[in-house]
């Protein structure tokens, strides 16, 4: 079956059907109670995993645990809090991480590809080509990708933030038919699972799914994410044509065999751009551009490309192909694009038609600020009592 043209699953059944499944298990899902990689934890998971591919379904990993793996060698109790002792950790971590998944994968005769992304590298109209070209050239070689966020090299300003998100648009960016998020909880409960009656969600179809559902616990000590960075992920792929299931890894082969576990998040949405689900969920913008009402009208409501008429500011930093907000004069973000010039060559272009700019600056100026097909419109953020809803996607 050929992964990109599989039709979509539309239920929990269908999952051992699936030609391409993406699946991100946390920190806490791989370490033990000292917050040390636990390598009994780990082919625990890879059996299961090689199970699926036995089956001749394809398997990309997103996997954490870089920095736990990186603590016991390192002598160091608890995460760093530091961004540099982080980076560090996770420079001794990621390999004795790897080193361990390569072991046992090949325990089954499977290889695996270690691929180490950061935000940077996927917003850019070249590097997230040469990435979906690397992922898909590793699983037509039959070659299980491990995918990691490159802690070593990642700034605050070039994160994901957490693996979540970026399982999410790995998902996107592999046509995958389903996500699945391995964390430490068995699914999505109405309340802390700990908490005297809470009861898991089996399906959630619609915003009346999640009514009164409180995710205000905490992550784990060894992980980034929580419930919210779960269902945050959940926006990005089942809000975009991808079903997700939400289990812990205890209960990964029955997840994958269609039982049913965890939570089932319905996929909402079409299948989006890849390179705009991109630059909607993982770039981080290099300034703003200020838009008077007609511009305002034009991007938002006619779908139309940014002209230099309808600039009236210009904020922040950046070269030509960065991504930046486009808001409105009260400061409203409105889209988010790739700008075709840098933040030194647009105040010359303000307020300018295409016509006149031709005349005064030369050709090459002429062009548009924003092209239609590298902006994506943002939709403003909800108030707090509808937060959650949205961040499922089914708002």
């Amino acid at each position: 079956m050929d992964p990109v043209s599989a039709p979509a699953l539309t239920d929990r059944r269908r999952l051992p059907s699936a030609a391409r499944i993406v699946i991100k298990v946390g920190s806490s899902s791989l370490t033990d109670g000292h917050g040390r990689l636990d390598p009994d934890r780990l082919r625990a998971l890879v059996d299961v995993l090689a199970a699926r591919r036995a089956a001749g379904g394809q398997v990309v990993l997103v996997s954490s645990g870089a920095i736990a793996a990186g603590l016991g060698p390192l002598g160091l109790s608890a995460r760093p809090r530091d961004l540099a002792t982080q980076q560090a950790t996770a420079s001794v971590g990621q390999g004795i991480l790897v080193a361990h998944y390569t072991k046992a994968f090949w325990d089954h005769g499977i290889r695996v590809g270690q691929v180490l992304l950061t935000a940077e590298d996927t917003v850019r109209r070249g590097h997230y080509r040469n990435a979906q070209r690397a992922l898909g050239r590793l699983l037509d070689l039959g070659v299980v990708p491990i995918v990691n966020e490159n802690d070593t090299v990642a700034t605050e300003e070039i994160r994901f933030g957490d693996n979540d998100r970026l399982a999410a648009l790995v998902s996107h960016l592999v046509h995958a038919d389903a996500l699945v998020l391995l964390t430490d909880v068995d699914g999505l409960y109405t309340g802390p699972p700990s908490r005297a009656g809470s009861t898991r969600i089996a399906t959630v179809t619609g915003p009346q799914d999640l009514e009164g559902v409180d995710i205000s616990a905490r992550g784990s000590a060894v992980g980034t994410g929580g419930m919210v960075t779960k269902l945050e992920s959940v926006a990005i792929a089942a809000g975009s044509g991808i079903p997700v299931v939400l289990t812990s890894a205890a209960q990964a082969a029955q997840a994958l065999a269609g039982d049913d576990v965890g939570t089932w998040f319905a996929a909402t949405g079409r299948r989006a751009s890849t390179r705009l689900l991109w630059l909607a969920h993982a770039a981080r913008t290099r300034g703003r551009l200020v838009l008077d009402d007609g511009a305002v009208r034009a991007v938002v409501e006619r779908r139309m490309s940014l002209l230099p008429a309808g600039i009236t500011g210009v904020d922040g930093d950046f070269e030509a192909g960065d991504p930046v907000d486009l808001v409105t004069a009260d400061g409203t973000v409105v889209a988010r694009g790739l700008v075709g010039f840098s933040s030194a060559e647009v105040p010359d272009l303000l307020g300018h038609t295409t016509s006149e700019l031709r005349a005064e600056l030369g050709p090459g100026y002429d062009r548009v600020v924003v092209h239609r097909d590298d902006l994506v419109l943002v939709r403003r953020r909800p108030r707090a009592a509808t937060r959650q809803r949205q961040d499922a996607g089914l708002s």
